[in-house]
């Protein structure tokens, strides 16, 4: 059976220690290795076609890998932090200055939210982390008691790069509200998440455009990897947060895989997917992804950063990412554009002038139960808040159960069918009442 050293690290659930001997055998074979880069080379020992739940059980968060879909890479599982537990796959709405734009906390729980993202950059800048400190943190500055994850700023500093430069140490950047200097060294930007009370924080890393040559990727990529040794050599063992690493290299696979193979050697409690989203092509940006997923480990969360719309969703998790974060859901959603179980719509469109349906019949949100497509298009071009908070709510509350229905799928086996399904109507459009 499993070694006392190993059970420190991994629990094996009874329905899966029947399989505790052969894992035993060729752990004994790569010994020297961490259990992660072990458990990476063993997918088809680990990740059985079958009921398993294999539990992480890292003293600074707790991963739970329910089940793998028989029919394709898709995972349930859970996360626990110090602020309670979600289960994956999961969307995580963008929280960037400390709320979701239009929404309460109190609609966030209400449409079954359990976890947000906050923005390091724009809450460093404004209204600064020792003020959100001296406050008793993010979670109670903001009335939020669930999980919150921070990013690094990283991308925010990229997306602004006429005031950036990245340099060895750290990085050097303009403030975009009033044109002040900042030098940011990794080390401080994990102080500075630590200060805002994060449950799950990201590295420093460098981003970078598309297209790009190898050997600038190369170059970031160094960095990056750089950064995250010193990130992970400043990190405090904590029993209430968890560190995540993030893998780039573009859109080249060599540097992907180098980037996971060296993040997984320094160790961290979940791995991101950053770097993608910036300009590539949907069909290279899968390749990357598909590619990427297989070095990862099996029994960390896998996180992939600024994807948000239903297809790339659905699809992604099939590929066996647990995670997803993006602000378009919510951005559209202000601006008129809303997911409907039959394709994405424009409500502000004359069609729709009055047409007393539901925004969209098979969904159950407040939204969807109590107004038409109408009142909703009046109330956007009347520029009423309350037009981009209903939009807002009804976006959330269908990514939400869309998440929620995969996780089903996928303990049924039946996630494959799920998707095809859940596409084949997706495609097709509505028609104004």
């Amino acid at each position: 059976m499993l070694s006392e050293e190993q059970s420190e690290e991994f629990h094996v659930f009874p329905e899966t220690r029947r399989r505790a001997e052969t894992i035993q055998s060729r752990y004994t074979a790569t010994k020297g290795k961490s259990p992660e880069v072990c458990l990476t080379s063993l997918p088809s020992l680990v990740l059985c076609k079958e009921v398993l739940a294999i539990r992480s059980v890292s003293k600074r968060l707790q991963f739970t890998l329910i089940h793998e879909d028989s029919s394709s890479g898709a995972r349930q599982g859970e996360i626990s932090a110090s602020h309670g537990s979600f289960s994956t796959p999961v969307f995580m709405p963008v929280g960037t200055q400390g709320c979701v734009k239009t929404l309460s906390p109190d609609e966030l729980r209400e449409i079954g939210i359990k976890v947000i993202l906050c923005n390091t950059y724009h809450l460093y800048l404004r209204p600064g982390c020792q003020i959100i400190e001296k406050m008793g943190g993010l979670h109670r500055f903001m009335n939020w008691n669930g999980v919150i994850i921070t990013d690094s700023g990283g991308y925010q500093i990229f997306s602004i790069s006429s005031l950036q430069r990245s340099e060895e140490k750290g990085v050097r950047f303009k403030s975009h509200l009033d044109g002040s200097n900042h030098f940011l060294t990794p080390e401080e930007i994990l102080k500075i998440q630590l200060a805002l009370g994060s449950d799950l924080i990201m590295v420093l890393d460098q981003c970078t455009p598309h297209p790009i040559s190898h050997t600038q990727a190369e170059k970031a990529l160094d960095r990056t990897l750089n950064w995250a040794r010193v990130t992970r050599g400043s990190w405090v063992k904590d029993e209430k947060r968890g560190l995540f690493g993030i893998v780039q290299g573009s859109t080249f696979k060599d540097l992907r895989k180098r980037c996971v193979e060296e993040l997984v050697e320094i160790g961290f409690d979940g791995y991101a997917l950053g770097g993608l989203s910036v300009g590539e092509s949907p069909t290279l940006r899968r390749e990357i992804i598909e590619y990427t997923t297989q070095y990862l480990p099996v029994l960390r969360p896998r996180y992939l950063m600024g994807v948000g719309t239903p297809e790339e969703l659905l699809d992604c998790i099939s590929l066996g990412i647990d995670m997803f974060d993006c602000a378009l859901p919510t951005r559209i959603a202000r601006n008129g554009a809303v997911f409907t179980h039959r394709g994405q719509i424009i409500i502000k469109n004359a069609a729709y002038k009055q047409d007393s349906g539901p925004l969209d019949p098979d969904c159950g949100c407040y939204t969807c139960k109590n107004f038409s497509r109408a009142y909703l298009r009046h109330l956007l071009w009347a520029r009423e808040i309350l037009g981009m908070r209903l939009t807002t709510y009804h976006n959330l509350y269908f990514l939400a159960r869309l998440m929620e229905l995969s996780g089903e799928a996928i303990r049924d086996n039946s996630f494959k069918n799920f998707k095809r399904e859940f596409m084949e109507n997706y495609q097709r459009k509505w028609h104004a009442n």
